[in-house]
């Protein structure tokens, strides 16, 4: 699968919102707004994840498609892979 600019940009946004829950917490800031940070990461790092797999999973079925294979496998290891990544 290759990686769109979209999807890298969105991982480059995650590290920026790290970076500055890191010097929130170098700089003592309150453990709600940490947490909020965290969890806006988390939600992003979910959303990514989502976005990986559902455009390597159109790419993958509609190769299949083309070849004749069956989809049903494909679609299983999708959802087992977004199982995993919670």
């Amino acid at each position: 699968m290759e990686y769109n600019d979209q999807i890298k940009n969105r991982v480059k946004r995650m590290e920026g919102q790290l970076r500055g829950i890191l010097k929130m917490m170098e700089d003592n800031k309150d453990c709600k707004e940490v947490i909020t940070q965290l969890s806006a990461v988390r939600s992003a790092v979910d959303r990514t994840v989502g976005v990986i797999v559902s455009s390597n999973l159109v790419e993958c079925v509609l190769e299949a498609e083309r070849n004749g294979e069956k989809t049903d496998e494909l679609i299983k290891e999708a959802v087992n892979l977004l199982v995993k990544s919670r």
